[in-house]
């Protein structure tokens, strides 16, 4: 059909330096859509994860028999790992008789590295999204460029300078800069989305984290509790000392 655009046979035709920008954008656009799976994979299952911590936690169960579940499970990752982090240096404080402001202040510092690693493997892929959205039309203006260059550079050895010789080279070449859009946009709009929604995790987490200094500040507090908590914890294995 007249008119009609075979873009296969154009990347066929196109210039070798152009066919390997176009393989280029084709391998990042596959990255691309593998990033967004696995992120969104990842993402879904860190708010189930953290969703189900969180009811058992404010369930009423006492923070040293949590702790002791906590600590059984090998795969702890999200809110789970940053609960068992925290507490065990709680443990570790209270075993040192360090005073209530110290251990308070070394939970804090304990929690917050917790928190920053668990944001850390949950926004695994977004640098590389960003990279895509932002280098990949880049990439297809190259493309384009060059092969413009030899559609042009072709009219010196043709008898005729018309546009019908020199508008299939041009065409090839354009596919290029369609295929780092192709690439760029789905990126940006999926970096922008998960970036927004790790950012909630990461807010919902660090609140978590405020909650429970807090539960422990009262703890502490209590001078009348603390007997009864010693012989709590006393019964909790000491992970650092395995």
């Amino acid at each position: 059909m007249e008119g009609q655009i075979d873009i296969l046979s154009l990347i066929l035709q196109a210039s070798l330096f152009v066919k390997l920008v176009m393989a280029t954008l084709l391998l990042a656009s596959l990255l691309c859509w593998v990033t967004i799976f696995r992120l969104s994979s990842r993402l879904s299952e860190a708010n189930q994860a953290d969703e189900h911590f969180e009811q058992t936690f404010w369930s009423g169960i006492e923070l040293p028999t949590l702790y002791k579940g906590v600590q059984g499970n090998q795969e702890r990752s999200g809110l789970e790992q940053i609960f068992f982090i925290g507490f065990t240096e709680f443990l570790k404080l209270r075993r040192t008789r360090q005073s209530k402001s110290d251990s308070i202040d070394g939970v804090e510092r304990k929690l917050r590295v917790g928190l920053g690693r668990q944001q850390l493997e949950l926004e695994q892929g977004l640098p590389l999204l960003a990279s895509i959205a932002s280098v990949s039309p880049y990439v297809g203006l190259l493309g384009t460029v060059w092969g413009i260059m030899v559609a042009f550079m072709g009219l010196s050895s043709s008898s005729q300078a018309t546009l019908s010789a020199v508008a299939p080279g041009i065409a090839e070449a354009l596919i290029a800069t369609a295929l780092g859009l192709f690439a760029a946009i789905p990126a940006a709009l999926a970096f922008n989305h998960f970036t927004a929604k790790t950012e909630k995790v990461y807010q919902s987490r660090a609140l978590f984290c405020d909650e429970m200094t807090g539960m422990l500040l009262r703890e502490t507090s209590d001078d009348g509790n603390n007997t009864s908590n010693a012989v709590n914890v006393s019964q909790i294995q000491n992970p650092i000392s395995q």
